[in-house]
């Protein structure tokens, strides 16, 4: 008997050690390890994770495939994932076969109770109805006007004076912290209209954002672990699904209160007669939406609109200290546009912030943090659900019930798509030869805004909002890293900086800046 068991588990190991043979030789990419797949790779890399799936494109020609567990039956699909940064392929995944690679269950039951059903968490014919709703709202120019107040009131009144008393008192700052909480207030006063005024003298907490936080950090711990594991913390009420479900329970209570107060506002004319812009009120006055359903809307655009402009801005902040060449050319086209706005009196231009039409024409500027976002894309990879057999443009086989993740981050660093000088920081790229014009790259080599039909649909109010708040610093202050404070990728959905970017802030002296322009037109 035991021989006979002996020859059994001898022939099962031999025959999984053929099988294993057969599938680590045909698929290209990071070493794939017994059982483990290529978990051992990725947890030995976790804290270089982007540079080094970059690193395993450019060797495999820009597509590979690994399986996250090397067991029968499941590495060939479950378990099977195809990483892509081919614009071909890409495109294909994101506007050509686009139903046949939807976020997919995994994503779904993740964030669901968290986002819902709302846009960014759903598929098919829900998303499809969000998506024409919101994309009706998002075309009007009152909704970037909202944004505009917004932003101009949280730089005038918060964000600069806290840059100014730290100039004033030599102490540094935590730039990346002070964005979060800038991006979080417009956002919220854009969603529904209500200011959480974390972005003020102090930095105070605040309930509703933290109650947000720790549900998007609850959420995205859950990709960490499979879906059973998490699923079992849940129905024990264990670790941080109790910390999870109480936040869920805080943010249904405060936008509960909102949408409530919002109802009777809109019932009873305002005296002034300004209706409110904000996304909430809008959604409110087609009367069809369930209070759930609105929720899951205000939620799913707080998280879409906070974390990727303040990400984008805090490493753009962070490219221009390393680059006083380009942050010289930026101030000198802000000071170009403001002279011919606001006149040659310095004294006066910041008295307020900059406007639709200046912020408009700073092209540059808007070439320095496109050039950002191919670096440092605030979003840096995705992954899809692959529903039924299909073979990408460049011959790869994915089969039904596998994963497909196209790296943002690395089809902004490969050669292929932008040159040999790829690695290099230069906004120039962007700009026509004569420097007047703003180029837009193909949307499936420059990702960071999403492509086809799930393209971002606040792509011109980032925009809008991350060239404010660079204006607004440029103008007023010198930023320099703090000395031994060092900038590393924290490994998460989003690019955040893994301990903050802690700045100095110095004077900008206005005047020099002029008259060192003027001499040099002078010698020209």
């Amino acid at each position: 008997m035991e021989i006979a068991t002996a020859l059994m588990l001898l022939s099962a190991v031999t025959a999984y050690l053929l099988w294993f043979t057969f599938i680590s030789r045909s698929l290209k990419g990071p070493r794939v390890w017994p059982l483990l797949g290529s978990l051992p790779g990725l947890i030995e890399n976790c804290d270089r994770l982007h540079d080094w799936i970059c690193d395993n494109l450019r060797a495999c020609g820009g597509t590979y495939q690994t399986c996250i567990c090397a067991v029968p039956f499941l590495a060939r699909k479950q378990g099977l994932v195809t990483v892509t940064c081919d614009p071909r392929n890409i495109e294909h995944i994101l506007k050509t076969r686009f139903d046949n690679y939807p976020k997919g269950p995994t994503w779904q039951a993740v964030f669901h109770d968290l986002l819902g059903e709302g846009i960014f968490n759903s598929d098919g014919d829900t998303w499809r109805f969000q998506r024409k709703t919101a994309a009706l709202e998002f075309t009007t120019r009152t909704l970037r006007q909202a944004m505009a107040r917004w932003v101009t009131r949280a730089i005038k009144l918060r964000f600069c004076p806290i840059l100014e008393k730290a100039e004033l008192n030599a102490e540094a700052v935590d730039l990346q912290d002070m964005l979060l909480r800038l991006t979080f207030d417009n956002i919220c006063g854009l969603a529904f209209g209500q200011d959480p005024q974390t972005c003020a003298p102090g930095l105070p907490d605040n309930s509703f954002s933290s109650a947000f936080d720790r549900a998007t950090e609850a959420s995205l711990q859950r990709f960490i672990l499979p879906e059973v594991i998490w699923r079992v913390k849940k129905w024990l009420r264990f670790g941080m699904e109790v910390s999870l479900t109480r936040s869920l329970t805080q943010l249904d209570e405060y936008l509960t209160a909102v949408i409530e107060s919002r109802k009777k506002e809109l019932v009873i004319k305002q005296k002034d007669g300004n209706p409110h812009d904000d996304l909430l009120s809008r959604f409110l006055k087609k009367k069809e939406y369930s209070d759930n359903f609105l929720q899951h809307v205000a939620l799913n655009f707080i998280l879409a609109g906070r974390d990727t402009s303040s990400v984008a801005l805090s490493w753009f902040f962070w490219l221009i200290i390393q680059n006083p060449t380009i942050e010289e050319k930026i101030l000198n086209e802000i000071c170009t546009v403001l002279i011919e706005t606001r006149g040659d009196d310095v004294s006066t231009w910041l008295d307020e912030p900059l406007g639709f039409e200046e912020i408009d024409r700073l092209i540059y500027l808007k070439a320095a943090l496109s050039e950002t976002l191919r670096l440092y894309p605030s979003v840096p990879q995705d992954s899809k659900h692959v529903v039924s057999d299909d073979v990408l443009p460049d011959g790869t086989f994915v089969p039904a019930g596998s994963s497909v993740t196209y790296s943002i981050y690395a089809t902004g660093r490969m050669r292929s798509n932008w040159g040999d000088d790829c690695l290099e920081f230069r906004p120039e790229r962007w700009l026509s030869p004569d420097g007047n014009q703003f180029i837009n790259h193909d949307s499936f080599k420059f990702v960071a805004f999403n492509a086809g039909p799930r393209i971002c649909l606040g792509k011109d109010l980032a925009y809008l909002q991350m060239k404010s708040v660079a204006a607004a610093v440029f103008l007023r202050h010198r930023l320099t890293l703090v000395p031994g404070h060092k900038v590393e990728q924290k490994m998460s959905l989003t690019l955040f900086m893994k301990d903050g970017l802690k700045v100095n802030v110095h004077q900008r002296d206005l005047k020099e800046t002029v008259e060192g322009m003027r001499n040099s037109r002078r010698e020209m």
